[in-house]
């Protein structure tokens, strides 16, 4: 697989996007979220992306240049129309809204409907901790991407409806970003990119049986995800319904349904940000979750373990070695943006 470093990489994106017509402000936002992700390890939501997002701008599915609509807003909350703009732009402008409102009232919430695809919940919660606030986040595909069937069913009702939570700590933020299904759909489209298995668990086929072919969640009639869980998938999904429920709901926009196509072009989007200096106090909080994380770490470990892991760890160890290392790409997502290249007459990185 080809290897490069970030700066390289972004920059590679950066000139796909402008030279596909997105302007350069837009192009540089979403080609920053989408390297992030692949220094912290989420290749599902990286460069893969980067031909699905032009793909939609091309068919004037997604749009740049649009504004964050308002469809109503008090001093704690803001409901926008995101207007299929590009995700990642939109979301900021939503951040940049309710900051200030969390500011002065400790809490605000945002929605968006009608949103592109947001990428990794993770950077918006670092985002926030970093501001002194604590995070919650969710999205559902509006309406789309149903892969996740309920346990004992064989169609999928649902998508893979993520949720975040990030709090701040006196070192690196606590930052939790799962999605509620055994694994992301992009995912299992990197593994069917690169011609891989599935690991066991992921996968049952349109018949309800297990699979390790990541190829039959493509199919028609298509396999699904596994709900998180395994033996109580219950809980996984029963978690996922509830946020495909309230992001559909308190957005404005859609939960899943069946006259969706399976391919979804975003998301309807709730976020929360909580100003913890109007609660306990920041210094108070800040002892307490530092506390908490050294306590935790502090436990005594199996045979074979050689450090207890807290969420956000995986993402900022794999950063650190991927900033040092570069990012390698599967052939399959390089030949993707090669021959994209090639038609937008913009030159890869060595």
């Amino acid at each position: 697989m080809p290897t490069f470093q970030a700066e390289p990489l972004e920059k590679f994106s950066k000139a796909l996007f402008v030279a596909a017509g997105v302007p350069a402000d837009e192009a540089e936002v979403v080609s920053r979220s989408l390297v992030d992700a692949n220094l912290c390890g989420h290749d599902s939501h990286g460069i893969m992306r980067v031909a699905q997002y032009i793909g939609f701008v091309r068919e004037k599915k997604l749009f740049c240049n649009v504004p964050l609509d308002k469809l109503h807003e008090t001093p704690a909350m803001f409901a926008g129309d995101a207007n299929w703009g590009l995700g990642q732009v939109q979301t900021y402008r939503l951040l940049d809204l309710i900051f200030p409102k969390a500011q002065a009232l400790g809490i605000a919430a945002g929605t968006m409907r009608k949103c592109g695809h947001i990428g990794r919940l993770g950077e918006y919660a670092e985002w926030a901790a970093a501001r002194g606030c604590a995070f919650f986040a969710t999205v559902n595909s509006h309406g789309s991407g149903r892969r996740v069937a309920p346990p004992g069913g064989t169609g999928g009702r649902i998508s893979t409806n993520p949720l975040c939570l990030g709090a701040p700590t006196p070192t690196d933020p606590l930052v939790l970003d799962i999605g509620t299904s055994a694994a992301a759909e992009g995912k299992v489209r990197v593994s069917f990119q690169k011609g891989e298995k599935v690991p066991d668990g992921w996968l049952v086929d349109n018949r309800g049986q297990p699979t390790n072919d990541p190829g039959s969640l493509y199919q028609d009639p298509p396999g699904t995800i596994l709900p998180f869980g395994g033996p109580q998938a219950y809980k996984g999904f029963g978690l996922g319904l509830l946020l495909d429920a309230l992001a559909g709901g308190l957005s404005g926009g859609m939960c899943s349904r069946p006259e969706a196509p399976m391919a979804g072009l975003g998301n309807s989007v709730v976020m929360i940000l909580i100003d913890i200096n109007q609660f306990g106090g920041s210094e108070h909080f800040l002892k307490e979750s530092g506390n908490l994380a050294a306590f935790v770490r502090s436990s005594p470990t199996a045979a074979g373990v050689q450090s207890i892991t807290l969420p956000g760890d995986p993402e900022r160890q794999n950063k650190q070695k991927r900033l040092a290392d570069g990012i390698a790409i599967s052939d399959g997502t390089w030949a993707i943006l090669t021959k994209l290249a090639d038609e937008l007459k913009v030159t890869p990185p060595k």
